[in-house]
Protein backbone atom coordinates (compact mmCIF):
# COMPACT_ATOMS: atom_id res chain seq x y z
CA UNK A 1 0.00 0.00 0.00
CA UNK A 2 3.09 2.74 1.01
CA UNK A 3 4.09 2.05 -2.86
CA UNK A 4 1.36 2.35 -4.26
CA UNK A 5 0.64 5.78 -2.54
CA UNK A 6 3.94 7.05 -3.11
CA UNK A 7 3.30 6.22 -6.91
CA UNK A 8 0.34 8.20 -6.49
CA UNK A 9 1.47 10.74 -5.25
CA UNK A 10 4.55 11.00 -8.02
CA UNK A 11 1.74 11.43 -10.73
CA UNK A 12 0.24 14.26 -9.04
CA UNK A 13 2.83 16.15 -9.16
CA UNK A 14 2.48 19.11 -11.57
CA UNK A 15 -1.25 18.71 -11.83
CA UNK A 16 -3.01 21.54 -10.49
CA UNK A 17 -6.47 20.20 -8.97
CA UNK A 18 -8.76 23.41 -9.74
CA UNK A 19 -7.27 24.12 -13.60
CA UNK A 20 -9.20 22.75 -16.74
CA UNK A 21 -7.07 21.71 -19.58
CA UNK A 22 -7.43 21.33 -22.83
CA UNK A 23 -8.39 17.67 -23.97
CA UNK A 24 -4.66 17.36 -26.15
CA UNK A 25 -2.77 18.73 -22.96
CA UNK A 26 -4.70 16.56 -20.50
CA UNK A 27 -4.37 13.72 -22.63
CA UNK A 28 -0.41 13.94 -22.25
CA UNK A 29 -0.77 14.37 -18.97
CA UNK A 30 -2.79 11.44 -18.25
CA UNK A 31 -0.12 9.57 -20.91
CA UNK A 32 3.19 10.64 -18.40
CA UNK A 33 1.14 9.45 -15.54
CA UNK A 34 0.42 5.98 -16.49
CA UNK A 35 2.89 4.00 -14.81
CA UNK A 36 1.04 0.73 -14.45
CA UNK A 37 2.82 -2.60 -15.51
CA UNK A 38 -0.04 -2.61 -17.72
CA UNK A 39 -1.49 -1.00 -20.98
CA UNK A 40 -4.08 1.15 -19.03
CA UNK A 41 -7.50 2.03 -19.91
CA UNK A 42 -7.96 5.75 -20.40
CA UNK A 43 -11.63 6.48 -19.38
CA UNK A 44 -13.37 9.99 -19.65
CA UNK A 45 -16.46 11.04 -17.09
CA UNK A 46 -19.01 13.70 -17.30
CA UNK A 47 -20.82 15.56 -14.87
CA UNK A 48 -24.21 16.32 -16.91
CA UNK A 49 -27.19 18.78 -15.35
CA UNK A 50 -29.60 16.10 -14.92
CA UNK A 51 -31.27 13.83 -12.40
CA UNK A 52 -31.95 10.47 -13.50
CA UNK A 53 -34.37 10.00 -11.10
CA UNK A 54 -36.62 10.99 -13.21
CA UNK A 55 -37.92 9.60 -16.44
CA UNK A 56 -37.22 12.50 -18.64
CA UNK A 57 -34.15 13.01 -17.52
CA UNK A 58 -32.68 9.89 -18.20
CA UNK A 59 -29.52 9.58 -20.63
CA UNK A 60 -28.19 6.25 -22.56
CA UNK A 61 -27.15 5.48 -25.57
CA UNK A 62 -24.18 3.76 -27.93
CA UNK A 63 -20.84 5.33 -29.18
CA UNK A 64 -18.72 3.83 -31.77
CA UNK A 65 -15.61 4.91 -30.94
CA UNK A 66 -13.24 6.08 -34.52
CA UNK A 67 -10.14 4.46 -33.32
CA UNK A 68 -11.82 1.39 -31.41
CA UNK A 69 -11.81 0.79 -27.44
CA UNK A 70 -8.63 -1.48 -27.41
CA UNK A 71 -10.63 -3.31 -25.40
CA UNK A 72 -11.16 -7.46 -26.51
CA UNK A 73 -15.11 -7.82 -26.21
CA UNK A 74 -17.07 -10.84 -25.61
CA UNK A 75 -20.33 -11.02 -27.33
CA UNK A 76 -23.56 -13.28 -27.24
CA UNK A 77 -26.43 -13.08 -29.16
CA UNK A 78 -29.77 -14.44 -28.47
CA UNK A 79 -30.98 -15.69 -31.85
CA UNK A 80 -32.29 -18.72 -34.11
CA UNK A 81 -31.70 -20.10 -37.72
CA UNK A 82 -30.32 -17.31 -40.44
CA UNK A 83 -29.83 -14.44 -37.59
CA UNK A 84 -27.75 -17.00 -35.09
CA UNK A 85 -25.67 -18.21 -38.82
CA UNK A 86 -25.03 -14.14 -39.11
CA UNK A 87 -23.87 -13.83 -35.69
CA UNK A 88 -21.59 -16.53 -35.38
CA UNK A 89 -20.20 -15.66 -38.79
CA UNK A 90 -19.75 -11.70 -37.66
CA UNK A 91 -17.45 -13.25 -34.59
CA UNK A 92 -19.99 -13.30 -31.91
CA UNK A 93 -18.19 -15.87 -29.24
CA UNK A 94 -21.87 -17.40 -27.76
CA UNK A 95 -25.09 -17.71 -29.81
CA UNK A 96 -28.18 -19.44 -28.99
CA UNK A 97 -31.21 -19.63 -27.44
CA UNK A 98 -33.08 -21.89 -24.95
CA UNK A 99 -29.80 -23.40 -24.38
CA UNK A 100 -28.11 -19.81 -23.84
CA UNK A 101 -30.74 -19.26 -21.37
CA UNK A 102 -29.46 -22.06 -19.17
CA UNK A 103 -26.16 -21.61 -19.27
CA UNK A 104 -26.92 -18.08 -17.85
CA UNK A 105 -29.35 -19.06 -15.58
CA UNK A 106 -26.64 -21.39 -14.22
CA UNK A 107 -24.25 -18.58 -13.13
CA UNK A 108 -21.99 -18.80 -16.08
CA UNK A 109 -22.04 -14.92 -17.52
CA UNK A 110 -19.05 -15.23 -20.09
CA UNK A 111 -19.18 -12.16 -21.79
CA UNK A 112 -19.25 -8.47 -21.97
CA UNK A 113 -22.10 -7.57 -24.16
CA UNK A 114 -25.53 -9.24 -24.92
CA UNK A 115 -27.27 -8.79 -28.37
CA UNK A 116 -30.70 -10.06 -29.15
CA UNK A 117 -33.01 -10.26 -31.98
CA UNK A 118 -36.69 -8.63 -31.31
CA UNK A 119 -38.56 -12.15 -31.35
CA UNK A 120 -35.76 -13.59 -28.85
CA UNK A 121 -36.72 -11.03 -25.88
CA UNK A 122 -39.60 -12.85 -24.20
CA UNK A 123 -37.21 -15.69 -24.01
CA UNK A 124 -34.28 -13.04 -22.63
CA UNK A 125 -36.81 -11.13 -20.74
CA UNK A 126 -36.82 -14.34 -18.25
CA UNK A 127 -33.19 -13.18 -17.56
CA UNK A 128 -33.85 -9.82 -16.56
CA UNK A 129 -32.94 -10.01 -12.76
CA UNK A 130 -29.44 -11.54 -13.86
CA UNK A 131 -28.20 -9.63 -16.90
CA UNK A 132 -30.26 -5.90 -16.09
CA UNK A 133 -27.94 -5.63 -12.59
CA UNK A 134 -24.90 -5.94 -14.84
CA UNK A 135 -25.64 -3.82 -17.29
CA UNK A 136 -26.02 -6.75 -19.86
CA UNK A 137 -29.75 -6.50 -20.75
CA UNK A 138 -30.67 -6.15 -24.44
CA UNK A 139 -32.01 -2.59 -25.10
CA UNK A 140 -33.33 -1.51 -28.69
CA UNK A 141 -32.00 2.02 -27.78
CA UNK A 142 -28.74 0.75 -27.65
CA UNK A 143 -28.92 -1.00 -30.65
CA UNK A 144 -28.40 -4.24 -28.48
CA UNK A 145 -32.22 -5.41 -29.74
CA UNK A 146 -32.23 -5.82 -33.59
CA UNK A 147 -32.32 -7.52 -36.41
CA UNK A 148 -28.86 -6.15 -38.35
CA UNK A 149 -26.91 -8.72 -35.35
CA UNK A 150 -24.05 -8.93 -37.93
CA UNK A 151 -23.47 -4.93 -37.55
CA UNK A 152 -23.96 -4.93 -33.59
CA UNK A 153 -21.89 -7.89 -33.31
CA UNK A 154 -19.28 -5.89 -35.57
CA UNK A 155 -19.66 -2.88 -33.77
CA UNK A 156 -19.11 -4.17 -30.35
CA UNK A 157 -15.92 -6.10 -31.65
CA UNK A 158 -15.16 -2.90 -33.53
CA UNK A 159 -15.59 -0.06 -30.27
CA UNK A 160 -18.55 0.59 -29.51
CA UNK A 161 -19.38 1.55 -25.90
CA UNK A 162 -22.46 1.58 -24.41
CA UNK A 163 -23.15 4.34 -21.71
CA UNK A 164 -25.82 5.15 -18.84
CA UNK A 165 -25.84 8.21 -16.67
CA UNK A 166 -25.32 6.99 -13.02
CA UNK A 167 -27.42 8.18 -9.74
CA UNK A 168 -24.88 10.86 -9.27
CA UNK A 169 -25.49 12.34 -12.95
CA UNK A 170 -22.04 11.21 -13.84
CA UNK A 171 -21.62 9.03 -17.21
CA UNK A 172 -18.50 7.34 -17.82
CA UNK A 173 -16.54 5.43 -20.64
CA UNK A 174 -13.21 3.39 -20.95
CA UNK A 175 -12.36 5.24 -24.68
CA UNK A 176 -9.03 3.78 -25.64
CA UNK A 177 -5.57 2.50 -23.99
CA UNK A 178 -2.53 4.66 -22.73
CA UNK A 179 -0.85 2.99 -25.59
CA UNK A 180 -2.74 4.89 -28.78
CA UNK A 181 -1.54 8.07 -30.47
CA UNK A 182 -2.83 10.95 -28.39
CA UNK A 183 -4.68 12.27 -30.96
CA UNK A 184 -6.59 8.56 -31.53
CA UNK A 185 -7.95 9.09 -27.93
CA UNK A 186 -8.71 12.66 -28.44
CA UNK A 187 -10.88 11.36 -31.28
CA UNK A 188 -12.36 8.76 -29.49
CA UNK A 189 -13.25 11.21 -26.31
CA UNK A 190 -15.08 14.10 -28.56
CA UNK A 191 -16.84 11.33 -30.42
CA UNK A 192 -18.10 10.19 -26.71
CA UNK A 193 -19.26 13.51 -25.58
CA UNK A 194 -21.02 14.33 -28.95
CA UNK A 195 -22.78 10.79 -28.49
CA UNK A 196 -23.62 11.74 -24.96
CA UNK A 197 -24.30 15.41 -25.90
CA UNK A 198 -26.93 14.19 -28.83
CA UNK A 199 -28.53 12.31 -26.01
CA UNK A 200 -29.61 15.43 -23.99
CA UNK A 201 -32.56 14.46 -22.41
CA UNK A 202 -36.15 16.68 -23.15
CA UNK A 203 -36.13 17.30 -19.14
CA UNK A 204 -32.66 18.69 -18.94
CA UNK A 205 -32.34 21.93 -17.35
CA UNK A 206 -29.38 24.62 -17.11
CA UNK A 207 -26.06 23.82 -18.50
CA UNK A 208 -26.04 20.46 -19.36
CA UNK A 209 -22.07 19.06 -20.04
CA UNK A 210 -20.86 20.54 -16.04
CA UNK A 211 -17.91 19.16 -15.72
CA UNK A 212 -15.31 16.50 -17.75
CA UNK A 213 -12.82 14.59 -16.48
CA UNK A 214 -10.24 12.42 -17.97
CA UNK A 215 -8.00 9.33 -16.15
CA UNK A 216 -6.47 5.99 -16.62
CA UNK A 217 -7.18 3.23 -14.74
CA UNK A 218 -4.27 3.71 -11.76
CA UNK A 219 -3.92 7.49 -12.67
CA UNK A 220 -4.84 10.78 -11.08
CA UNK A 221 -8.13 12.39 -12.77
CA UNK A 222 -7.59 15.67 -14.84
CA UNK A 223 -9.72 18.09 -15.54
CA UNK A 224 -10.69 19.06 -18.57
CA UNK A 225 -11.99 22.80 -20.28
CA UNK A 226 -15.68 21.54 -21.68
CA UNK A 227 -15.45 23.61 -24.64
CA UNK A 228 -12.17 21.96 -26.17
CA UNK A 229 -14.02 18.36 -26.44
CA UNK A 230 -17.46 19.65 -27.10
CA UNK A 231 -18.33 20.06 -30.70
CA UNK A 232 -21.08 22.27 -30.41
Amino acid sequence: MAREGKRIRAAREGLEPTKLYSIADAIALVKERATAKFDETVEVSMNLGVDPRHADQMVRGVCNLPNGSGRTVRVAVFARGAKADDARAAGADIVGAEDLLEIVQGGKIDFDRCIATPDMMPLVGRLGKVLGPRGLMPNPKVGTVTMDVKGAVAGAKGGSVEFRVEKAGIVHAGVGKVSFDADKLVENIKAFADAVAKAKPAGAKGTYVQRIAVTSTMGPGVKVEPNTVLTA
